[in-house]
C-alpha cells in the first residue's frame, strides 16, 4: 500500500544558489589549499637547500685545515674523525670528506656510510631518508658531502600547514553564511517582480515598473510587459466586440422581429417580408463588419509572406464585378511598368482592407466611377470622383463608427478596420480629399512594404 507523505519540500532558489556557491567555492578552496601546500613545501625545501649550501661552503675549508693538520694517514687506518661545526637545524651537521676515487678520508662522528650512498657529483641528491649535497673543491681534488634529514624537512612543512589549515578551515562556515545572506539579499529583487507579477489580473494590466532590476530581470520584465500589452489588446478587443456587437446589432434585430410581429398579426403582406429580409441581410453585413474588426485587432500575428499586388488586387475585384451594380463601375488600373510589384504581408487580411475600401468607394462615391489602382511602386490605393469628404472630418474617419456622410448607410467601421490592418503591416493609410485639380473626389492610398 502506497502511503502520503505530503508534498515534497520545494527547494528555494536562494538556497540552491546558496549551495552551489558553497560547492563551487568549496572547490576552488580546495584548489588553492593545495596550491599552498605545493608552494610552501617548494619554499622550505628551498630554504633549507640554501641553508645547506651556505653551511657546505662555509665548514668545508675548516674540515681541510683539520685533516690537514692531521697529516698524512694510512689507507689502513680509515676517515679521520673530525668535529662538528656547531647546530644546523637543531641537529649536528653530518659530513664527510671523500677523494675522487669515492675513498673517504674524514667524516663528522655521527656519519654513516649509508647516509652518503649517493653518485660522487656536485649537487643535491636524495637517499631513504637524508637530503645530500656533495660540494667540490676550486682548487684541490677533495669533495664534501653534508647530509641533512628529510624529517625534518616534513615536520617544518606540517608545522606551517597546520596553522594555515587550521585558520582556512575555520572560514568555511563564515563563507558559507556569508555567501547565504548575500544570496538572499540579491534575490530579494526577484521576490518584488514575482508579487508585482502576481498583482496582474484581467482587471490591472498596467506594466511593471520596478527600479534597479538588473539586467537579466530587467529582460524578463519587458517580456511580461509586452505579454501584458498583448494581453490587454486582445481583451480590448473581445470588450469591442461585445461592445461594437451590442450596438450593431441590436437595430436590425429589432427591425426584423416588428416586420415579422407585423406580418403575423396582418398576414404575410410582401411588404413587411422583404423589410424582415432586408433587416436580416443588413445584420449579416454588420456581422461581417464586426468579426472583420476583430480578425483585424486580434493579437494573432499575421504572415510575412510575399504577395502579388496585381493578383491581390484581381482576387477582390472580381468578386465585386459580380455585381451588377458595382460591375460597370469599377475599374482596375495598373500604374506600374515590368513586372507586377510584390510586397510583404498577408494575404487575408489585406483582401479584406481592400474589400473595406471598394465598399466604401461604392457606397459614398454616388454614381461616379471607382477606380483600383495597382502601384507605382508596392503602393494599392482606391480612388473615387464623388462628392469626397471636408478637410476637418478627414482627420476623423478611422475611428470607429464614424461615416461620411449621416445620409448613407454604413456602420463607420471599414475604414477603422483598413487602418488597424495597415498598421499591423507596417503600412501607411494615406486620404486625400479633394483630388488633386478637382473640387470633390476621395482616395485611400495603402503603402506597404517591399518584399
Amino acid at each position: 500500500m502506497r502511503t502520503h507523505r505530503g508534498p515534497l519540500r520545494t527547494q528555494t532558489l536562494a538556497g540552491r544558489l546558496t549551495r552551489s556557491l558553497i560547492l563551487w567555492v568549496g572547490g576552488v578552496w580546495l584548489l588553492c589549499v593545495l596550491g599552498v601546500v605545493w608552494y610552501t613545501d617548494r619554499e622550505i625545501s628551498y630554504n633549507f637547500d640554501n641553508e645547506l649550501v651556505e653551511v657546505s661552503h662555509r665548514f668545508f675549508d675548516i674540515a681541510l685545515d683539520h685533516l690537514d693538520a692531521a697529516g698524512p694517514r694510512d689507507a689502513t687506518e680509515g676517515p679521520l674523525v673530525l668535529p662538528s661545526p656547531g647546530s644546523f637545524a637543531d641537529a649536528d651537521l653530518l659530513y664527510q670528506i671523500v677523494a675522487p676515487d669515492t675513498r673517504v678520508l674524514a667524516r663528522s662522528a655521527e656519519a654513516q656510510p649509508e647516509q652518503f650512498d649517493v653518485p660522487l657529483a656536485p649537487g643535491f641528491e636524495n637517499t631513504h631518508g637524508w637530503r645530500v649535497y656533495t660540494l667540490s673543491h676550486p682548487t684541490r681534488p677533495l669533495f664534501m658531502q653534508v647530509a641533512d634529514p628529510l624529517h625534518e624537512r616534513r615536520e617544518a612543512v606540517n608545522r606551517t600547514l597546520v596553522g594555515l589549515g587550521i585558520v582556512m578551515v575555520a572560514m568555511l562556515p563564515l563563507l558559507a553564511l556569508l555567501l547565504r545572506r548575500i544570496a538572499r539579499r540579491e534575490l530579494q529583487v526577484l521576490d518584488a517582480l514575482t508579487h508585482e507579477i502576481s498583482l496582474r489580473d484581467g482587471q490591472q494590466l498596467t506594466p511593471i515598473a520596478l527600479p534597479g532590476l538588473p539586467r537579466e530581470l530587467r529582460s524578463v520584465e519587458d517580456h511580461v510587459n509586452r505579454l501584458l500589452d498583448r494581453l490587454s489588446r486582445a481583451l480590448d478587443v473581445e470588450r469591442a466586440l461585445a461592445a461594437n456587437a451590442a450596438h450593431e446589432l441590436r437595430t436590425p434585430l429589432t427591425a426584423a422581429r416588428l416586420r415579422l410581429q407585423t406580418a403575423l398579426e396582418h398576414g404575410l403582406h410582401r411588404d413587411d417580408v422583404q423589410a424582415a429580409i432586408a433587416a436580416l441581410q443588413t445584420l449579416s453585413r454588420r456581422t461581417e463588419k464586426l468579426l472583420q474588426l476583430s480578425r483585424a485587432e486580434s493579437s494573432a500575428p499575421y504572415t510575412r509572406e510575399p504577395v502579388d499586388l496585381a493578383q491581390l488586387a484581381t482576387t477582390v475585384a472580381q468578386e465585386f464585378w459580380q455585381d451588377d451594380r458595382a460591375a460597370d463601375r469599377l475599374d482596375l488600373v495598373t500604374a506600374y511598368e515590368g513586372p507586377a510589384p510584390v510586397a510583404r504581408g498577408d494575404f487575408d487580411a489585406l483582401a479584406i482592407a481592400l474589400r473595406n475600401l471598394l465598399e466604401n468607394a461604392l457606397s459614398y462615391a454616388g454614381d461616379s466611377a471607382v477606380e483600383l489602382i495597382v502601384g507605382p511602386g508596392c503602393a494599392i490605393a482606391v480612388r473615387d470622383h464623388g462628392p469626397g469628404v471636408s478637410s476637418d472630418r478627414l482627420q476623423t474617419l478611422q475611428q470607429r463608427h464614424v461615416r461620411q456622410s449621416a445620409d448613407r448607410t454604413g456602420y463607420g467601421l471599414g475604414l477603422s478596420i483598413v487602418a488597424t490592418i495597415a498598421a499591423k503591416h507596417d503600412a501607411q493609410l494615406q486620404l486625400t480629399s479633394p483630388l488633386a485639380g478637382e473640387t470633390g473626389g476621395f482616395e485611400a492610398r495603402l503603402l506597404l512594404t517591399p518584399r
